[in-house]
């Protein structure tokens, strides 16, 4: 899901466009409760299967709204750990990228793929320091001022065949450990766990290229959710698809919520968290969460009918996710094989007021996961 499965199916989806699906292993060990540590856990964890880097948000530029998506991958081909050639391809990189013109109702994508090494590729261990081929992101610790936390600074460079992403974005609350201190289940079995944390409220600046066009962000007017998520583990058989949320709130809350589904459109496992500013993090358990379509679309490219409005009920509160853009879909079926609908969507109350906005990550429509 968006940051609970859904990179991991994104991936293995690329691993089977590539032809190299068979080489995974069919069963994977329960990840042992750990302390996450940083900076060393913003880095690269080579030693588990799959990894991802992933920042959504918004902004104003030029006085329209935009919204835009980027996420790295790092993918452990396990049959190629053992060989000793130089050009062995024991570490996959894969990157997504999207911006959402609300005004245009236009959505651009692109994407680039490659083997780690060689200077093409690489993702750090020791920090994100992340290069796949033109496009870059990373981090580094800022000064704390009055913050009474390590903040972090991310910077990524994007340059697609329409668009580009120059950003900066920053801190303003501590990191968001998901699930139990930063294990996250899954689903109902053990092993269907990842290691997984979260930076919401990201303020963000720098320019957008759209077409040729270059705009500077309008200071203030951006908040950005980053996540961070490694595992070895693999989607429950039964499961079809997901439906997450990642939602800044205009109060400084952050909300995360997601379902995975079977192929009857019932729920196998759903989760998510809560954090007010200045408050522990509320994680929900699996029985506390329900998704309710409200309105549909369907794609005229790939046929695939998306629930693109949301009655998302939580201990938090029931909240409705309404999308300012229907056609949002991502199709990378000529190289990944993935079709899945990602876009900027606004969060109301139950009285039908704004109070946030943020993403919407939906799987498993056009077609079935196969892993």
């Amino acid at each position: 899901m968006h940051s609970p499965l859904r990179r991991q199916w994104l991936m293995w989806s690329s691993l089977h466009a590539a032809g190299l699906g068979a080489l995974w292993p069919g069963v994977a060990p329960a990840l042992p409760a750990r302390t996450l540590t940083f900076p060393r856990d913003h880095g690269s964890h080579p030693e588990l299967r799959t990894e991802w880097w992933y920042i959504t948000g918004h902004v104003q530029a030029q006085g329209q709204p935009w919204g835009f998506q980027l996420t790295f991958f790092r993918s452990r081909v396990d049959a190629a750990q053992g060989l000793q050639s130089a050009f062995a391809a024991k570490q996959l990189l894969f990157a997504h990228a999207a911006v959402s013109d609300v005004q245009g109702q236009r959505l651009l994508h692109d994407q680039r793929i490659a083997r780690a090494g060689f200077g093409v590729a690489q993702a750090s261990e020791a920090d994100t320091r992340i290069r796949l081929q033109d496009w870059t992101l990373e981090r580094s610790d800022t000064p704390r001022g009055a913050l009474d936390f390590v903040a972090s600074q991310y910077t990524t460079q994007i340059t697609g065949t329409e668009f580009g992403l120059d950003l900066q974005f920053n801190s303003t609350q501590p990191v968001l450990l998901q699930g139990q201190q930063g294990l996250s289940r899954k689903g109902p079995d053990a092993e269907q766990a990842s290691y997984y944390y979260s930076q919401p409220q990201l303020t963000v600046s720098g320019t957008l290229v759209v077409r040729g066009k270059r705009m500077a962000i309008t200071p203030g007017t951006g908040r950005a959710w980053m996540d961070h998520e490694w595992s070895d583990a693999l989607l429950h058989p039964e499961a079809l698809g997901w439906d997450w949320i990642g939602i800044n709130l205009h109060d400084g809350s952050a909300l995360t919520a997601f379902r995975l589904r079977r192929a009857d459109g019932s729920a196998l496992w759903a989760g998510g968290s809560w954090r007010a500013p200045g408050q522990p993090v509320q994680v929900f358990d699996a029985r506390s969460v329900e998704f309710t379509p409200q309105r549909w679309w369907t794609s005229p490219r790939s046929g695939a009918r998306y629930p693109v409005q949301w009655r998302v009920q939580t201990p938090a509160g029931v909240f409705e996710v309404r999308t300012l853009l229907d056609n949002q879909e991502l199709d990378s079926s000529g190289s990944t094989g993935a079709i899945y609908w990602e876009g900027l969507s606004d969060l109301t109350d139950h009285t039908g007021q704004p109070v946030g906005r943020g993403y919407l990550e939906m799987t498993g429509y056009a077609k079935p996961l196969r892993l």
